[in-house]
C-alpha cells in the first residue's frame, strides 16, 4: 500500500491536486472543490499533531473493529460517515486551498515518521507513523477520485 512517506507517492498526490480546477465538480459527496481540499488539510493537520482531538466514546468501542479500513489495501468507499469536527461547510478560496493542502502534504511527507503525531485518531485509536502515512494516503486519494483527480 502507498503511503505519504513515499516520495513518488507524495509526489503523485500533488500532481493531482495541481489538476484540480475551481470548476471541478464532485462525483458524490457534498462539499466543493475547495472545501475538500482544507477538509484534507485538516486531517494532515490531526496526523502531523498540529490538531489534537479527544478520543469519540463511540470510537472506543467500534474503531478498533473497523479501524484496518484506514491502512488496508482496499480504497475507502463512498459516502462514508465524516465527523463533524471535519466538516467544511463555508465557503473557500479555492487557490489558497490549494496551495494550503500541497504543502501540507510536503510537510507530512518531509517530516517523516519523527514528525508524525502520536496521539490516537479520535475514531480508529493509536496508529503507527506508518500507518498514519498509508491512512493519509487513502484519505487524499479517496477525495482527489472524489473530483476525478
Amino acid at each position: 500500500m502507498q503511503n505519504l512517506f513515499q516520495p513518488e507517492a507524495a509526489a503523485e498526490v500533488i500532481s493531482r491536486i495541481d489538476k484540480l480546477q475551481p470548476t471541478t465538480q464532485h462525483q458524490w459527496g457534498k462539499m466543493d472543490v475547495a472545501q475538500m481540499m482544507a477538509h484534507c488539510s485538516v486531517g494532515l493537520d490531526m496526523a502531523s499533531g498540529r490538531v489534537v482531538l479527544p478520543r469519540l466514546f463511540i470510537g472506543r468501542i467500534l474503531g478498533p473493529f473497523v479501524r484496518p479500513v484506514f491502512t488496508n489495501d482496499k480504497p475507502l468507499s463512498k459516502n462514508a460517515p465524516t465527523d463533524k469536527k471535519f466538516v467544511i461547510a463555508d465557503k473557500r478560496d479555492f487557490a489558497r486551498e490549494q496551495e494550503q493542502l500541497k504543502a501540507r502534504v510536503r510537510q507530512f511527507h518531509e517530516g517523516g515518521e519523527a514528525q508524525c503525531t502520536r496521539h490516537p485518531h479520535p475514531f480508529f485509536g493509536e496508529f503507527t507513523p506508518r500507518e498514519w502515512a498509508i491512512g493519509m494516503y487513502k484519505h487524499l486519494d479517496h477525495h482527489l477520485r472524489q473530483f476525478g483527480a
